[in-house]
């Protein structure tokens, strides 16, 4: 892949009946991470007004964990290869479930790595963050061809929902005249507001405009993208990372696929999401109807003859989203436990037909949601085994050192170093994703994310016990 990712999942939480409140069980995980597990350096200062000092801070491999308006969020470390994203993706699940498992809490609380909460109509997020070269142009034409990408790819990136929800915030009563979408493709489709804007909460679009790099500003620029679901496939992650690198790579090398320009990405966005039989047409801004996979295909093909052969990891993606566009059109059933969409409707249609349920059943409700649980033990999605190709990447990429160890070629290294030294350190510290200070004449900037960092964090940290 050879590009800078960064993952944030968001998690919701399920409490037992008789148990406290569910708000304290994310800083009940927090606090043991952070203090009995010692995973991890806590912030000792204020992020922002919303951030005070404990709630939240850096752990061992490189990314950082905190509450954000009372639930979990994770973010990945800065990662460059495919499988490393997917790898420390996964490591967040990991990370919470050994918590709830060594508090012996897992019979009282349950974390949810979902994107919907059925009974209020809120949404929490996945979001994706690319880092790109500053010189990038993000012309219109572009930002449609871009657009139009994001707004197709849910064929394969979907987690799949029982029902709908009202796309206006706030607002969770269909209008009347709606006609019920039983089963759709994404979770999040119903909840985007807008194609790009600055704003994350209550006005969320498919692109957000902050660009907010966290390296040097001259050289690089941060996409940051709020439209996709949150993934329980490793291998449903896998292409939607890969796919949309291999997008960008194809933008900055001057290769995008042209005439693609969709007339409304927000509307086809959601009409897509709710035609999980097909054939998920969607209206180009010249008049003309084009099938979303065959949008895919065409991206497909321009990185297939561009991209080629230039690494293993992009020869297995394109190889795997080939399979994967070809099975959504002729055997979606080869997608079972690869893309979560379709084995979620698998799993759902199966049980209701032998429960005679009908899809607005509160029971579906349920079981959609046991699919995002994070315990093997009763999540839905881990009962479900796929093809070999697949079941072999999801089982690959589950590394249990990934909760405790960095990525070693990016600027997670460095940082892991300074989190390791000063979780047991009586000197105050400041971490940041591009910085690492303590006290008033210790600062250590890393702008390049493409670099460890590791020889300039250990002289650092040096001077910092010399001065002590």
């Amino acid at each position: 892949m050879n590009r800078i990712v960064g993952l944030e999942t968001e998690y919701g939480v399920l409490v037992r009946a008789g148990e406290p409140s569910g708000e304290t069980w994310p800083a009940r995980v927090k606090n043991h991470i952070f203090r009995q597990a010692c995973l991890g350096a806590i912030d000792l200062h204020y992020r922002d007004y919303e951030e005070p000092p404990g709630n939240g801070g850096f752990l061992l491999n490189g990314g950082r964990l905190y509450l954000d308006m009372g639930h979990i969020e994770y973010a990945s470390p800065e990662c460059v290869r495919l499988r490393d994203i997917v790898t420390y993706e996964t490591a967040g699940d990991a990370l919470l479930l050994n918590a709830v498992r060594e508090l012996h809490a897992t019979e009282q609380v349950s974390f949810i790595k979902n994107n919907i909460d059925h009974y209020t109509g809120a949404t929490f997020g996945c979001h994706e963050n690319y880092l790109m070269r500053r010189e990038t142009q993000f012309t219109p034409p572009v930002l449609g061809s871009l657009l139009t990408f994001l707004a197709t790819r849910q064929i394969f990136t979907g987690a799949g929902r029982v029902g709908q929800a009202h796309p206006l915030a706030f607002d969770f009563d269909l209008p009347p005249s709606s006609t019920p979408v039983k089963f759709q493709l994404s979770q999040r489709a119903d909840h985007i507001v807008n194609d790009i804007y600055q704003w994350v909460q209550f006005n969320r679009a498919i692109i957000n405009a902050r660009d907010e790099p966290l390296a040097d500003y001259r050289k690089f620029r941060r996409l940051h993208l709020l439209i996709g679901d949150s993934n329980m496939s490793p291998f449903a992650n896998a292409l939607k990372v890969g796919t949309t690198a291999c997008a960008l790579t194809l933008l900055e090398e001057g290769r995008f696929p042209r005439g693609l320009i969709l007339e409304d990405a927000v509307v086809s966005t959601r009409e897509v999401s709710h035609s999980p039989d097909g054939p998920w047409l969607v209206r180009l801004e010249n008049g003309k109807t084009i099938e979303a996979l065959d949008v895919q295909w065409r991206f497909l093909d321009a990185a297939g003859k561009h991209l080629q052969g230039r690494d293993p990891e992009i020869d297995w993606l394109l190889e795997n989203w080939s399979f994967t566009l070809e099975s959504l059109r002729t055997n979606p059933m080869a997608l079972v436990g690869g893309v979560d969409w379709v084995t979620k409707r698998w799993l759902l249609e199966t049980f209701a037909e032998a429960e005679g349920l009908k899809w607005d059943d509160p029971w579906l409700l349920s079981l959609d949601l046991e699919y995002h649980n994070i315990d093997p033990a009763r999540g839905l999605f881990f009962q479900v085994k796929g093809g070999k190709r697949i079941a072999d990447w999801n089982q690959s990429v589950r590394i249990k050192s990934a909760s405790y160890r960095p990525p070693n070629n990016s600027r997670a290294a460095g940082r892991s170093q300074a989190v390791a030294h000063f979780r047991e350190s009586p000197f105050p510290y400041v971490i940041n994703w591009d910085s690492i200070a303590s006290g008033p004449n210790h600062t250590l900037i890393m702008s390049d994310p493409y670099e460890t960092y590791a020889p300039e964090v250990s002289a650092f940290l040096r001077e910092v016990k010399a001065d002590a």
